[in-house]
């Protein structure tokens, strides 16, 4: 039997934080923390408030340096990628942030939002054919009854965090990030977004890193979960496992926090 490859892999990785360069006014160390997220998989990275999850996320996404350890991009050092190899990289990772308001220009209409990143990675498609997958986009998202042409202030919140997520999908990633990006919706319109997150997976084969501190909305969603406190991983494995019958005390106080 073939052995499953990787999609993305962390490995002994470490990133330190002055204190002048975090809100907390703190300094923080993250690692060394080793994530594997095989292909088709939703892998989970829980924790409180300043355990490091988002920081995983950034680096993931290359957006924050590191500066020990391994992160191997389908068996590639990310360190190694040509310059057209990280312009390819940003379309064949994407993310979705917390904030979906912050997240969209309010000065560009959603569908002009959701056309820059075709601009970019997508330069060959006609401008018809843009806003052709602009709808197409919207529709598979749950917005095909509403008009591209809006801004995002006459949008809901749970309508922004659609339009997001139709702007990182429209360039097709293979892997999506999703950073809380349930948190600061209502409860209700959290449960049809989360729906959707897995109802994409499903359709697309997506594979999804799902960052969250919702231990009951991941146990509905991920395969596998990393429990991180402290910038360390202290608990990992099978989503459902870790998530009913914790091995580390850290994972049962927050699990007895949530009941």
């Amino acid at each position: 039997m073939e052995e499953i490859r990787p999609v993305i892999r962390l490995r002994d990785l470490t990133k330190s934080f002055g204190r002048g360069l975090l809100v907390q006014n703190r300094s923080f160390a993250l690692g060394p923390v080793s994530v594997t997220v095989l292909p088709g998989e939703v892998v989970g990275i829980l924790g409180e408030s300043g355990s490091g999850k988002s920081t995983v996320a950034n680096v993931i996404m290359r957006l924050t340096g590191f500066d020990g350890g391994d992160y191997l991009f389908h068996d590639r050092d990310v360190r190694q990628f040509s310059r057209k190899e990280s312009f390819a990289f940003k379309s064949r990772v994407q993310i979705v942030f917390q904030d979906p308001y912050g997240s969209l220009n309010p000065r560009a209409t959603v569908g002009a939002s959701v056309r820059e990143a075709l601009h970019l990675h997508k330069p060959h498609l006609t401008r018809s054919q843009m806003d052709d997958r602009v709808r197409a986009l919207f529709a598979e998202v749950g917005l095909g009854n509403q008009n591209p042409g809006k801004y995002p202030h006459e949008f809901s919140g749970g309508q922004r965090q659609r339009i997001a997520i139709a702007r990182a999908l429209a360039v097709e990633p293979e892997v999506l990030i999703c950073d809380e990006p349930l948190s600061s919706l209502d409860v209700s319109i959290q449960a049809q977004v989360l729906e959707l997150f897995d109802r994409l997976r499903r359709d697309r084969n997506l594979t999804m890193v799902f960052i969250s501190h919702d231990l009951n909305v991941s146990r509905l969603l991920c395969d596998r979960v990393y429990v991180m406190h402290d910038g360390k991983v202290v608990e990992e494995g099978d989503a459902r496992t870790v998530l009913t019958r914790p091995q580390h005390d850290y994972t049962a106080r927050l699990l007895a926090a949530v009941y």
